[in-house]
């Protein structure tokens, strides 16, 4: 489990940005999935994980805009919160695909970091030499209540 320095050492922008952890820490599920809304596997384009069909098993930016297009979600150019409709950001480093982050109804956003807390967080807060840049929105639109 990741200490707070650690987690400050890896995201230097959580300090003195709004965060909270919102779970233990967990292998059952990672980033990709827990920002597609599924705690139970892993997503990854290498095999033996799960990987969404219909998107390439390549771990290329390409396949990961894919693997979410899958989940009827559609780039899109901003961030801001939208009345009607979730979103997630995608990150990279270089070609490495890092992270994947879901929007919550308030419009802070949410992420598995590796193997330990999930948190709230704000969106730039994790970027940087570990994850890299988000180099993707995207959006769909959020089922009707």
């Amino acid at each position: 489990m990741m200490s707070d320095d650690n987690l400050y050492n890896f995201f230097p922008g959580l300090v003195g940005s709004p965060h909270k952890p919102i779970s233990d820490a967990t292998d059952d599920y990672n980033c990709f999935a827990f920002a597609a809304g599924i705690n139970t596997e892993r997503w990854e384009p290498s095999l033996p994980w799960y990987w969404p069909r219909g998107a390439p098993r390549r771990p290329t930016r390409e396949a990961l805009v894919a693997a979410f297009r899958t989940l009827h979600y559609e780039p899109c150019d901003g961030a801001d919160l939208e009345e009607g409709f979730e979103k997630v950001a995608l990150y990279a480093s270089g070609n490495l695909l890092t992270h994947a982050a879901r929007q919550l109804p308030s419009g802070t956003w949410i992420s598995k970091l590796g193997s330990g807390k999930d948190i709230e967080h704000k969106l730039e807060a994790i970027e940087g030499e570990h994850y890299g840049q988000v180099f993707q929105i995207m959006r769909r639109r959020a089922p009707i209540k």
